[in-house]
């Protein structure tokens, strides 16, 4: 009984967990970005939700931008933070600009992504990420490499 109230956690399964939550939610949002994309390359007339006044077819672009490159870069764990501060952005820009007269029920997705990607930024991409893989641990020294001197 005293595991079920226990605050400790396995860094090993919490890096898995990261991994997975990058992997899935990257790959969900593509679903809400490729039909952005396929229409920003469509030609045509752009109608879009214009939010900083800098015209449909840029503020399309800033979503494709976040719902595509920057989903692919989360999924792979590279520039997860900055990714992740892309996503946040433009999930805020939905729930609290495009949906804000909406009930609570249009913009909950919305929030929901908000609430993960803000959780990527701030915990980072974990152990199983390229981010991982190419800047290594914080504070520990690479193998074959020197030590810096400041003074």
């Amino acid at each position: 009984m005293s595991k079920v109230f226990s605050t400790a956690y396995n860094r090993s399964i919490a890096d898995i967990w990261l991994f997975l939550l990058r992997l899935c939610v990257g790959g969900f949002m593509l679903t809400h970005g490729y039909p952005k994309l396929e229409k920003l390359l469509a030609g045509g007339e752009i109608q879009f939700f214009d939010f900083m006044g800098i015209g449909a077819a840029a503020s399309l672009a800033l979503a494709v931008f976040a719902e595509v490159i920057c989903s692919v870069l989360l999924a792979l764990g590279l520039g997860t933070r900055l990714a992740s501060i892309a996503l946040a952005i433009t999930m805020g820009v939905a729930a609290f600009l495009r949906h804000a007269e909406d009930p609570f029920a249009k913009k909950e997705q919305a929030l929901l992504y908000l609430l993960i990607f803000l959780t990527l930024l701030v915990f980072g991409p974990g152990r199983y990420s390229l981010d991982s893989m190419l800047g290594g641990k914080p504070g520990m020294k690479r193998k074959g490499a020197k030590a810096r001197s400041y003074a």
